[in-house]
């Protein structure tokens, strides 16, 4: 009976790990990502570890799912093609042009 919200815990750990496992778009991984830091964190304070608690809530549920989102905010950055802005004006220069 004492066992049961360990049990619960590890429950919710193992649920939050498969939910951020089988999310494959980084962006989104971030969300799952975050409910397994604050599931992890709840575990540590039932194993009555409330230093490791905190440090994994700031670091699991704050810091890396924020690392995640900026890295993939950067990336997508990068990855998109620069020439869009001024395709568009040159394509109305084009047609202004055929019309005359």
């Amino acid at each position: 009976m004492t066992d049961l919200p360990l049990l619960a815990g590890l429950a919710l750990v193992v649920a939050a790990a498969t939910a951020t496992v089988l999310v494959r778009d980084p962006g989104r991984q971030a969300f799952p990502l975050a409910l397994l830091g604050l599931a992890l964190g709840v575990l540590f304070l039932l194993l009555q570890a409330p230093d490791v608690a905190l440090s994994q809530l700031a670091v699991g549920c704050a810091l890396t799912p924020l690392m995640v989102l900026l890295t993939v905010r950067k990336a997508r950055r990068r990855a998109r093609p620069r020439g869009r802005a001024d395709a568009a004006p040159a394509r109305l220069r084009h047609e202004e042009e055929d019309r005359e």
